[in-house]
């Protein structure tokens, strides 16, 4: 019998981890996933763990500071998931198989943050750094204005890209036309161009349920589904005549439920087919226990009177302008909250 994940992957669904735990990582490519994504919230939860102290230790031995040890542990676990996902980039030729390195989300912060100006010149810098040596790394970037500013160089430079923070047609667009931009200066030419644009879906949701009470008990709830399904389309659209070797995707971000009451498939059903979903370790395990089989839904919206509503009622500027707000903010405080924690534990392994 084929379990409720391979046949999401069946369907045509490239099924992400959202996580680098290497227990995770390795049960989970067992269950058909082919990629992984990272970020300073996941490192933190496995330093807490305790499993990593042996690492930090030595680093702390080597005297490095804080920030360091913080960068070269994500780094020491983005590679042994690298490790894990490199056949599949192998075997897909480079159009599957990374893992996702987020660069310092400190540059964002607005009370620590640089001008604009050398928050693009770190961005490219950072991505150069992170990039150099890794077949199978995606570097990734948020769509806020230094970062929009920043990933066409990196394109130019060869780097693959994972345009991240995206809420907005206006961001989505901005990201893909400065990406294309930059791929069609690479030295090495596009056959092994690669790049993906994370578009967060449940994020959404949470905003119009606070925001726009007044959408319709059917409307409320879909704005995130509709949202990144009219972005999934304009994607295809968009690099349908491009003659490219790699695909150019969409990453269905933050697909998680945020309400008791949604069923945990909630996302992982309407956004199966196509592209690539980084999915929350328990999604995958709440997923699995539903028994369910999944089938193409991509690309079949809800009623024309929903949508309608939705396009009538969200005001996509605002929903933009106050989600990016957030957004940064839950960007920059994890990694504060990261260096608070190797400052403890740099405190108790020395006690």
């Amino acid at each position: 019998m084929t379990s409720p994940l391979t046949s999401l992957i069946e369907s045509g669904t490239k099924l992400w981890l959202d996580s680098i735990d290497p227990d995770l990582t390795i049960k989970n490519r067992q269950l058909g996933a082919t990629g992984a994504t990272s970020n300073p919230i996941i490192v933190t939860d496995l330093i807490k763990t305790g499993r990593f102290d042996d690492k930090l230790a030595e680093l702390f031995a080597a005297g490095h500071d804080d920030d360091e040890v913080a960068w070269l542990t994500t780094d020491h676990l983005v590679r042994q998931a690298q490790d894990i996902f490199l056949p599949v980039w192998e075997q897909t030729r480079g159009n599957d198989g990374y893992v996702s390195f987020e660069v310092d989300p400190l540059l964002e912060d607005t009370e620590l943050g640089p001008p604009h100006e050398q928050r693009v010149a770190r961005y490219i810098e950072l991505g150069k750094k992170w990039a150099a040596g890794h077949k199978n790394r995606m570097i990734k970037v948020p769509a806020t204005a230094a970062g929009l500013d920043a990933v066409e160089e990196l394109a130019a430079a060869g780097i693959t890209l994972n345009v991240t923070l995206i809420f907005s047609k206006r961001q989505y667009e901005k990201a893909r036309e400065a990406v294309w931009r930059g791929a069609q200066r690479r030295k090495e030419g596009l056959d092994g161009f690669k790049s993906v644009y994370s578009i967060f879906v449940s994020r959404v949701d949470v905003y119009t349920e606070k925001r726009v009470p007044s959408l319709s008990d059917e409307a409320q709830g879909l704005v995130g589904i509709v949202n990144v399904k009219h972005l999934w389309q304009a994607n295809q659209l968009f690099w349908k005549d491009k003659g490219l070797k790699l695909q150019q995707e969409i990453i269905f971000a933050s697909t998680g439920t945020k309400k008791p009451e949604d069923p945990a498939d909630k996302y992982v059903s309407a956004l199966a087919g196509s592209d690539i979903q980084t999915n929350p370790p328990a999604t995958n395990d709440a997923v699995q226990l539903m028994g369910k089989s999944y089938t193409r839904a991509v690309d079949q919206m809800p009623p024309a009177e929903v949508v309608a509503e939705i396009e009538a009622k969200v005001d996509q500027e605002a929903l933009e302008t106050t989600l990016m707000e957030e957004g940064t903010a839950k960007f920059a405080d994890p990694h504060k909250a990261l260096l608070g924690l190797i400052r403890s534990k740099r405190q108790a392994l020395a006690a």
